[in-house]
């Protein structure tokens, strides 16, 4: 199989990193991600305007790519740039309404956004224990850490309808909405849904929900394989110069080992989720996204880590760009589904093929 970036993502890639070091350095990310709404509505507005978000739908839905690798072509030069801007509520907000059949072109213009409400206090992944439920067209319920929620216009619930789990559409104005900011930077919110009017856009939504999931997990693996880049290069360029007892200490054997650690884990971690891109649409897409998910997790944390110590004291100030590189790629790994969860997912998938017949 080939895995070069067709000419069409290259150019993609280049557009958006190009635009990102120009109009996002860290200055102005640290200005915007951590104060409400907690990301820059007029640079949300020329990314759209460049046509990203129209790369995350098929043409089918009124965009022109939509696949793994488009994802992970955006998400991956936005983890680069440390970009808080809500392009992965919008990405999975996008699998939703494609798979109800519902037009998003002002999804995908940037003129409205979608909050994807799935996740609750007592099961933040498992939807066969979501206790939102429906009765009568109208939802009831708490919809936990919504990404984006905090800006959203309209909000995307899965709820329970009947044996089933179904999709609604629920407007902001219709719900009690409390927003607030990230650790990490960037915006989310809670929803409190009691006795509110709901459009229901699709019933036994169990699959395209999960689709919706792993794009979004998908999404966030190129995001930290994006990070993690940027965080190696900055680690070697502080090992370059940086003094002790006379000499650079990158020339320290023991801090060359620790590097060439991280260096194997990041590329094996960017070959799975290569692989996880390649079999989005395949029969084994949640396997494949929980494998990448789960080493994804595992090399983000060793990495940050790993930055951190190198570093020094430096490394924990504000000031520092790494600090926040090394927060993003901690808190990443409790985004839909941390390690632990997307293990059982690995296993569970793999008792259910040795169970199979033949």
């Amino acid at each position: 199989m080939d895995f070069n970036l067709t000419e069409d993502r290259r150019m993609l890639a280049e557009t958006l990193n190009r635009y990102l070091a120009d109009q996002y350095g860290a200055a102005h990310r640290e200005q915007v991600a951590y104060a409400a709404p907690f990301h820059d509505p007029q640079k949300w507005r020329e990314i759209a305007d460049l046509g990203i978000l129209q790369a995350l739908a098929p043409e089918t839905a009124g965009g022109f790519g939509g696949a793994g690798f488009d994802i992970t072509v955006v998400f991956e030069a936005l983890g680069r740039a440390l970009c808080p801007e809500p392009v992965l509520p919008t990405l999975m907000a996008s699998r939703l309404l494609a798979a109800a059949g519902v037009e998003q072109g002002a999804l995908l213009d940037g003129t409205m956004r979608y909050g994807v409400g799935l996740g609750e206090l007592e099961s933040p992944y498992a939807l066969d224990q979501i206790e939102t439920h429906a009765e009568n067209g109208r939802l009831s319920g708490r919809k936990s850490v919504i990404y984006g929620g905090n800006d959203a216009d309209r909000f995307l619930v899965a709820a329970r309808n009947g044996p089933g789990i179904a999709v609604y559409e629920v407007l902001a104005t219709d719900a009690q909405v409390k927003g607030y900011g990230l650790i990490d930077g960037g915006g989310a919110a809670e929803l409190f849904l009691e006795n509110t009017p709901a459009r229901l856009l699709m019933e036994d939504a169990g699959g395209a929900v999960n689709d919706a999931l792993d794009a979004g997990a998908l999404a966030l693996c190129g995001e930290a394989v994006g990070l993690m880049d940027v965080t190696l290069q900055t680690l070697l360029e502080y090992l370059r110069t940086r003094k002790q007892f006379g000499r650079t200490i990158g020339s320290f054997q023991a801090l060359q080992h620790r590097v060439v650690d991280m260096v194997t884990e990041i590329e094996q971690s960017r070959s799975i989720t290569i692989l996880a891109a390649s079999r989005m649409g395949a029969d084994d897409q949640s396997r494949s996204v929980s494998m990448a998910k789960n080493l994804i997790g595992r090399t983000a944390k060793l990495v940050a880590e790993e930055t951190i110590q190198m570093h020094g004291g430096i490394a924990m100030t504000w000031e520092a760009p790494v600090s926040h590189y090394a927060k993003r790629l901690t808190m990443l790994d409790h985004q839909l589904g941390d390690t632990d969860e997307h293990l059982e997912r690995v296993m569970a998938g793999y008792v259910k093929s040795q169970a199979a017949p033949g």
